[in-house]
């Protein structure tokens, strides 16, 4: 008998949707319509500052891979005129 109410709240548990604010955790269904919106909006929001991390990562990297190709060009310029300078 224990183990059929264990499934049963397990079952009930699965179809409630609940959301967790500041610890605090609110059944999806008891929120207005004007708290589903702002909800919508923090978790698009989330999102997007993932999306920005994630990019600005990228921009991070290329852009110092792109430092190192011309710092090493500039130091392989210069190596033959060092060696010009150095000869004379």
């Amino acid at each position: 008998m224990k183990d059929n109410f264990a499934m049963a709240t397990q079952e009930k548990k699965e179809t409630e949707q609940t959301v967790v604010i500041n610890g605090a955790e609110h059944n999806a269904a008891d929120l207005s319509q004007e708290q589903v919106v702002w909800l919508s909006h923090v978790a698009d929001l989330e999102s997007k500052i993932r999306q920005i991390g994630f990019t600005l990562e990228q921009a991070h990297g290329g852009r110092n891979h792109f430092l190192g190709l011309l710092t090493a060009s500039l130091e392989a310029k210069a190596e033959p005129e060092q060696k010009e300078a150095s000869a004379e």
